[in-house]
């Protein structure tokens, strides 16, 4: 069984009350309940736990970690982030959600400032599914329609995708890639946009099809160990070579 490791700051939820009546265990248990309903093993971690919940043990143990924050990414530890990034190029998946574009994590892996344009003003969206064939639009309409929502624009500075999933239009006229695949060393990694605080958006069925369906394709698959450094021949040759200087 494939087992989630479900991160949220948990800042907004036990500051303002609006977001906790809509998320009354948190962001990450409505996640990690959605998620155990579709057949995951899943376990939450918190930014206020010991090494934010994110130990080397916890790591291990992990096939995908999922991240939501937005208030706090600046009291991330660097050695916990390290840590994320040194499993994930040794193949754990990682699921960045909505504001972690701007997670120390996902700018580390991207390399830019994952900087945006956006706007809170309930909104619709739609999200577009652009490659209908990828694993993460399995069981997914041609779009999905969220009635409220806050706005991401373009330019979204981010390398380019190695593929994209989804692309999203707003009511107030931009667009935005909301499904980003990337695969870095190992890992596979997808930033997916929806999900701000104070609307219900883990509550939707789809916005959940598609975060099962993205830990599905994340997860770390099985096949064989590459090896680095000096390595033998395979075939027989000559190995002897007096200008080697190692």
């Amino acid at each position: 069984m494939t087992r989630v490791t479900v991160w949220n700051e948990y800042v907004h939820e036990q500051e303002h009350e609006a977001v906790a009546d809509l998320y009354p265990d948190g962001i990450h248990g409505a996640i990690a309940t959605a998620l155990e309903e579709r057949g995951f093993d899943t376990e939450t971690a918190t930014l206020q736990e010991p090494e934010h919940g994110l130990t080397e043990d916890v790591l291990a143990e992990t096939d995908v970690l999922t991240w939501w924050g937005h208030a706090a990414h600046d009291q991330v530890d660097d050695e916990v982030v390290a840590r994320v990034k040194e499993r994930v190029l040794d193949g754990m998946g990682l699921i960045v959600l909505h504001s972690g574009h701007y997670s120390k994590i996902f700018r580390e892996l991207m390399g830019t400032t994952c900087s945006l344009k956006w706007r809170e003003a309930a909104e619709t969206e739609r999200l577009w599914v652009v490659e209908p064939g990828h694993p993460i639009t399995d069981g997914i309409d041609e779009y999905i329609e969220l009635p409220e929502t806050e706005m991401y624009g373009e330019r979204f500075d981010i390398p380019a995708p190695d593929t994209l999933v989804f692309n999203s239009w707003f009511e107030g006229g931009e667009v935005f890639r909301s499904g980003c695949c990337y695969r870095r060393g190992a890992g596979r990694i997808f930033y997916f946009r929806p999900g701000h605080e104070t609307y219900p958006i883990y509550h939707d069925e789809a916005v959940q099809q598609v975060l099962a369906n993205a830990c599905e394709w994340a997860a770390a698959e099985d096949g064989p160990e590459p090896s680095f450094g000096n390595a033998d021949p395979i075939e027989d040759i000559d190995e002897n070579d007096e200008r080697s200087v190692h």
